[in-house]
C-alpha cells in the first residue's frame, strides 16, 4: 500500500555515489507519495474508481495519509544492500533459467545450488550431464531467481540476476571457487567427481522485488559495491526469539510507533519477518472485523519499525529493542494512569 523507501543514513559498504543516488530516490518517492494523495494521474495499481483516498471520509483519509507518510519515511538499507544481503544469506539454492537446446525458443528451469563470491557473483558446480549445463554450453545467457531464506509468499523478497555463465578453467579460480562453495555447502562431496565442473555467473542486470509495492532494479556496479548487511546474518534468530517469547512487546512497539495502529485491539498479531541494521520488518495481523481503521489494508500487512539509531552488532540489537520496548511501555495508556 505504501511506496518503497531508501535509507536516510549511510550504511557501511555503500559508496558515497550510491548513497547520493539513494537519497535522490527517496526524494522522488516522497514526491510520488504527495502526488498520489492529490492527483488521479499518479502511477499506482489500478484499483478502479479513481483516487481511493479522495473517496474516504475526512477522518479515515487523515489516518491513512499519516500511516502512508510515516511508513514512506522509514529508513531502509536500500536496494543494493538488500539484494546483496538476500543473495549472501540465502540457503544456497535457486532457480536457474536457461535457453533450452533441446526445445529451441523455450526456457528451461532447474533448481541449482550456488554460493556467492566476494563480488556477489553466483558460483555453481554442474555435472556435464545436466540439462542446464548443456543449455549453457550452447548459450551462456541465463538468469537465476533467488528468494529470501524465509520466503513464504508475495510479501517476501526475491531477486532475479541475469547474465552469462561460463566454466572456470584457471586452477587458482577453481581452487577459490571450491573453497567458497564448500563454505555454503559443506556436504557437497560430489564436487570432486570427474564429470562436475565449476561455473561462475557474470551479472549484467538485476531485478528486485522486496515485497508488495517495493520493487526496482539495481545496476551490477551498485550490487558489486554494496556490502551485505551484517545484522541480517543472524537477524532471523533474533526474530524467532522475539516472535516466540516477546510478541506482546512487538505489538506494543508497533502501536507506539506506527500511526493508526494503537487502540481498540486493532493489532492481533505482530510477527517480525526481518531484522537489519536500521530496523525491523513486521507482519501485522489486524482485527478482521475492523475495516474502518485503515481502509484498504488487507488482513495481514507489513510495517517498518526503525531502530533508535543504526546497529552494528548483536548486542546493539538487544539494546535497541529494549529501548523501544521501554519507550512503548512509557507511552501506553496504563503508564499514564
Amino acid at each position: 500500500m505504501f511506496a518503497s523507501t531508501v535509507s536516510a543514513w549511510v550504511v557501511p559498504g555503500i559508496s558515497k555515489h550510491v548513497h547520493a543516488k539513494l537519497q535522490q530516490q527517496q526524494q522522488q518517492n516522497r514526491q510520488m507519495l504527495s502526488l498520489s494523495m492529490t492527483s488521479d494521474k499518479a502511477p499506482r495499481h489500478d484499483v478502479g474508481g479513481g483516487n481511493p483516498l479522495a473517496q474516504l471520509p475526512a477522518d479515515q483519509r487523515e489516518r491513512v495519509e499519516k500511516f502512508m507518510e510515516h511508513q514512506n519515511s522509514m529508513p531502509k538499507i536500500g536496494f543494493p544492500v538488500d539484494v546483496r544481503s538476500l543473495v549472501q544469506y540465502n540457503h544456497g539454492f535457486a532457480v536457474m533459467s536457461t535457453n533450452s537446446k533441446s526445445m529451441p525458443g523455450y526456457p528451461g528451469g532447474s533448481v541449482v545450488g550456488f554460493a556467492p563470491d566476494e563480488d556477489g557473483r553466483p558460483i555453481f558446480v554442474f555435472s556435464g550431464m545436466s540439462s542446464h549445463t548443456v543449455d549453457i554450453l550452447a548459450d551462456p545467457r541465463c538468469s537465476v531467481t533467488i528468494a529470501d531464506k524465509n520466503f513464504k509468499g508475495a510479501a517476501d523478497g526475491r531477486v532475479n540476476l541475469m547474465g552469462t555463465c561460463q566454466r572456470l578453467k584457471d586452477e587458482q579460480d577453481i581452487a577459490k571457487a571450491k573453497e567458497i562453495y564448500l563454505q555454503k555447502h559443506p556436504g557437497a562431496f560430489w564436487i570432486d567427481f570427474g564429470d562436475f565442473f565449476f561455473y561462475r555467473m557474470e551479472i549484467e542486470a538485476i531485478r528486485f522485488v522486496g515485497g508488495f509495492a517495493r520493487a526496482g532494479t539495481v545496476t551490477p556496479e551498485e550490487y558489486r559495491e554494496a556490502t551485505p548487511d551484517p545484522i541480517m546474518a543472524f537477524g532471523a534468530a533474533i526474530a524467532q526469539h522475539m516472535n516466540e517469547d516477546h510478541m506482546s512487546a512487538t505489538i506494543a512497539i508497533a502501536e507506539s510507533i506506527v500511526p493508526g495502529l494503537a487502540g481498540g485491539g486493532y493489532v492481533k498479531e505482530a510477527i517480525i519477518s526481518r531484522v537489519d541494521s536500521l530496523g525491523m520488518d513486521v507482519k501485522i495481523t489486524r482485527d478482521p472485523e475492523n475495516d474502518e481503521r485503515l481502509p484498504g489494508q488487507p488482513k495481514q500487512f507489513k510495517v517498518r519499525l526503525p531502530f533508535p539509531s543504526p546497529v552494528k552488532e548483536r548486542k546493539d540489537v538487544k539494546l535497541a529493542i529494549m529501548e523501544m520496548t521501554n519507550t512503548a511501555a512509557a507511552a501506553s495508556p496504563e503508564a499514564s494512569n
